[in-house]
């Protein structure tokens, strides 16, 4: 558990180093769209605390949710992506971004005990929003292949990332106040994504 821990807390510290690195650089074609994609999911702050949100809720629910949720999540998400590259409309992708987050937050702070199927299937809706978005949003020069793996590596590391500081968390606070405290994150997710919605 305390390699995984600190092996989520470099890969934390590395996505949050790569944007200052990708603008010292040029990049072609072809790296564009690995490093765009990449880089996409740590571009805001709806797509970032999801994506972390879903790891933390994951590591609270513990079990096959660990790798269940995130798998869920991801794959949704390249489906996703894949409707945003066909130009495929969503209703209100924005807004489901954004309510991800509100909805996530909540879950971990209320310490949700959903069926895993149901949780799965929760992650998995509004995976598909953040995949569409990032779809959508690819640049002309990228190449798509390169670009999805590039988001999905992102989104990846991130539940790494979530699931690592939930763990580490229950391991600095021990017992009760461990859990408080990873219900208390969740809490203040679920509030930044309210304040998300009214800045929008």
């Amino acid at each position: 558990m305390k390699r995984f821990a600190l092996a989520s807390a470099t890969a934390a510290a590395a996505l949050a180093a790569l944007p200052n690195a990708a603008l010292a650089h040029t990049f072609g074609a072809h790296d564009a769209g690995l490093v765009h994609g990449f880089l996409h999911p740590v571009g805001g702050w709806d797509h970032l605390l999801a994506m972390v949100a879903v790891g933390l809720w994951a590591a609270q629910r513990g079990g096959k949710a660990l790798w269940a949720l995130p798998a869920a999540f991801v794959g949704a998400m390249i489906g996703g992506g894949l409707l945003g590259l066909a130009g495929i409309d969503l209703p209100q992708v924005e807004l489901g971004i954004v309510l991800s987050v509100v909805a996530l937050g909540a879950l971990i702070a209320l310490q949700s005990r959903l069926p895993l199927l149901a949780s799965a299937g929760v992650v998995a809706l509004f995976a598909v929003f953040h995949g569409h978005a990032h779809g959508a949003e690819m640049p002309e020069a990228a190449q798509p292949l390169l670009y999805g793996l590039g988001f999905a590596l992102s989104t990846a590391l991130l539940h790494g990332a979530g699931i690592g500081a939930a763990l580490s968390l229950r391991r600095l606070v021990e017992g009760r106040k461990g859990a408080l405290a990873l219900r208390g994150t969740g809490a203040v997710v679920g509030l930044a994504g309210v304040a998300l919605l009214a800045l929008g």
